[in-house]
């Protein structure tokens, strides 16, 4: 069986976009980084985003885990032009397209970024190679919340639009099975 635990990085306290931009996450949080730890397969790799918040993160579960190379295809969606902005600069800036964005995600994207269907793509690549790489090992995967929704949508056999209605919280574990039969065993579970 090869299970993916997606862990959604610290929390940055961001108010706005936060794609690609490197924005450091808090890990005050040493008693939640504990039980996380704990929950987690001690046997499991471990791979993350190349972003520090995510790095980080991973770093502070790490422990015996074997440590595989950062991904930048494990990145955040990419907000382009939005990155950076409040949510009500972006609605200010482009009301119908951030509406679109968000109601039927899929083609597109904002101004300079990527779209729904291009992060699922380069994600489901990333997690795919490291998966044939290592058969029927436990992942953990450090992330981002739109990385998470794509795989929910993936494993899930969902929409897009439905995935995005999961809750994801900052060092939530989202688990996918992912063989010999895919699909999700666990969403925003908060050990």
């Amino acid at each position: 069986m090869t299970r993916v635990f997606w862990v959604r990085h610290g929390p940055t306290h961001e108010k706005a976009f936060v794609g690609h931009r490197d924005v450091p996450a808090d890990l005050s949080d040493t008693a939640q980084i504990a039980r996380i730890d704990t929950y987690l397969p001690v046997d499991a790799l471990i791979v993350s985003s190349d972003l520090s918040r995510a790095v980080d993160t991973a770093n502070a579960i790490q422990n015996a885990r074997t440590r595989l190379p950062h991904s930048s295809d494990l990145r955040e969606f990419d907000f382009g032009d939005w990155d950076g902005l409040h949510h009500s600069e972006v609605a200010a800036r482009d009301p119908d397209l951030v509406r679109q964005f968000w109601e039927n995600p899929g083609k597109l994207a904002a101004p300079n970024g990527e779209s729904w269907n291009m992060v699922a793509t380069r994600v489901n690549a990333a997690i795919d190679g490291i998966a044939a790489e290592n058969p029927r090992r436990d992942i953990i995967a450090v992330a981002h919340i739109g990385v998470i929704m794509t795989q929910i949508q993936r494993a899930g056999g969902c929409t897009a639009y439905h995935a995005m209605s999961h809750q994801i919280a900052n060092f939530s574990i989202t688990e996918i099975q992912m063989w010999p039969t895919m699909g999700v065993a666990r969403i925003n579970h908060l050990p």
